[in-house]
């Protein structure tokens, strides 16, 4: 084995290169036990193992560089594959088995006891560094998708001129509510609306609190002068409202979208009506 650069790990990848992708490759699919393994390609893993080992060998021959942009690009790609930080790690742990492995088919203990020296000073930092970016790449997903799903969980939505909907669908917390009252108000300006619905036939559940909330944005509405109505009030909602003794009374109300939207229309002097009407 030829060693030109002075650094065996180094050394072993470049003469071994394509060994040790088609290797690393076919033991990540083995550790990948997860049921969407299936749905990614073998071309995706032998991209993936391709890049890393592009990574290492540049950090093997310039262990002053850091990658940053490099290192930041692979861990978005790994994390939207989905893979794990153990998977992670227990795939980098086989890379370097199989390099040290390779490295030491021949050496002395001595000689091994030197490698192991070698790896910890090589080897080692790169890995922190990739699960250092991944951490990091991973909370920004989460940070995104969580912003994303807000955004989501409370949109306002223009129906009519003046006249907008807010669906709501799911369990509404205090952190939802507080997502839910700012898309209202700033929604009320955006759109110079007049009438507002607040559409809870999503909603499985009407407690004291959630009503609380839904009366504060109702509030807020008015005092920025547009009106709002309760909508999706189904039998069950009603019973419950009623046994908690929760005072709607200053709250326009609906069973229904529909006839939520027709008390709209009046409000805004409209109505819907029957094209027979014109002939």
């Amino acid at each position: 084995m030829s060693r030109q650069s002075g650094n065996p790990i180094l050394d072993f990848i470049m003469e071994h290169q394509e060994d040790l992708i088609q290797q690393w490759t076919r033991i990540l699919k083995e550790i990948d036990d997860r049921k969407v393994s299936s749905m990614i390609s073998a071309a995706v893993y032998d991209q993936v193992v391709r890049e890393f080992i592009d990574i290492l060998i540049h950090y093997l021959r310039n262990p002053d560089d850091k990658q940053e942009e490099q290192l930041n690009e692979f861990s978005s790609k790994v994390v939207q594959l989905g893979w794990s930080l153990h998977y992670i790690v227990s795939s980098l742990k086989e890379l370097s088995r199989l390099i040290y492995d390779g490295l030491t088919a021949e050496s002395s203990d001595q000689e091994k006891i030197g490698l192991v020296h070698l790896f910890d000073k090589h080897f080692t930092p790169l890995t922190f560094e990739v699960i250092h970016h991944y951490a990091s790449s991973w909370e920004r997903t989460v940070t995104l998708q969580r912003v994303a799903l807000q955004e989501l969980s409370a949109p306002l939505i223009p129906v009519f001129d003046n006249i907008t909907v807010m669906p709501l669908i799911g369990t509404i917390d205090t952190e939802r509510a507080k997502r839910i009252m700012e898309n209202l108000l700033q929604g009320v300006v955006k759109h110079r609306a007049e009438v507002v619905l607040i559409d809870i036939t999503g909603v499985p559940v009407v407690d004291t609190m959630v009503a609380h909330h839904v009366i504060q944005a109702a509030e807020a509405v008015r005092l920025v002068g547009a009106k709002c109505l309760l909508v999706g009030i189904r039998p069950e909602i009603a019973q419950t409202i009623v046994n908690l003794g929760i005072n709607l009374e200053k709250l326009i109300t609906k069973n229904t979208l529909q006839k939520g939207i027709e008390s709209a229309l009046e409000m805004t002097d409209r109505k819907i009506v029957s094209m027979g009407e014109y002939q």
